[in-house]
């Protein structure tokens, strides 16, 4: 019986290196629970933590104005959406969540994630909320000192998966191993 634990524990640990090695996806041991955040989404509703739940959430942070970084990940995980069995895709929601929310207004988000015709949805609000999600997500980011001119955010490119019950699950790392992913998500979200 012993010897059966210890090659199930060990084929988690080899199933985990594969995800990492092939996905750049890192799987928490733990589940953690999100801290109460209030936000606004792209529809200029109020949206909290407890919100986050009945889906598995792909959340980043980035901008609207973001020259690089965000486009090329909103684009591949069109991409991705696009290849992931319809069971598996209709189970994930893509978020932005602004690290610019003196630009990116609820408007500014609904414009900018319309572009990639994916239903991504947005979020954005007050510093300190979004500063509490960073913290909790793992993803920093540093907000803009200046609001003169063509500034420029410092953003984490990695997302955060939050699972159905609302709690954070891991992280896919940059750059996005799409392949990998289009292997390792279904087993993720099946094994729920």
């Amino acid at each position: 019986m012993l010897g059966l634990l210890a090659f199930c524990s060990s084929s988690l640990a080899v199933d985990r290196e594969a995800m990492l090695e092939e996905a750049n996806l890192l799987i928490l041991p733990r589940e953690r629970q999100l801290p109460d955040v209030e936000l606004i989404d792209e529809q200029g509703q109020t949206v909290t933590t407890e919100g986050l739940s009945d889906h598995w959430y792909l959340l980043f942070f980035g901008f609207t104005a973001c020259p690089d970084v965000c486009p090329t990940t909103l684009s591949d995980m069109r991409r991705l959406l696009g290849q992931l069995p319809p069971d598996v895709r209709e189970q994930v929601q893509v978020i932005l969540i602004s690290a610019d929310p003196a630009r990116d207004t609820p408007e500014a988000l609904r414009t900018y994630l319309g572009y990639y015709r994916a239903n991504f949805k947005g979020l954005t609000g007050e510093i300190p909320e979004l500063q509490k999600m960073s913290k909790a997500l793992g993803l920093p980011f540093v907000a803009a000192t200046s609001m003169e001119g063509d500034y420029n955010v410092s953003h984490s490119s990695n997302l955060a998966i939050v699972g159905p019950n609302g709690t954070l699950r891991g992280h896919i790392r940059a750059p996005l191993k799409l392949d990998g992913l289009l292997q390792f998500l279904p087993q993720l979200i099946e094994a729920k």
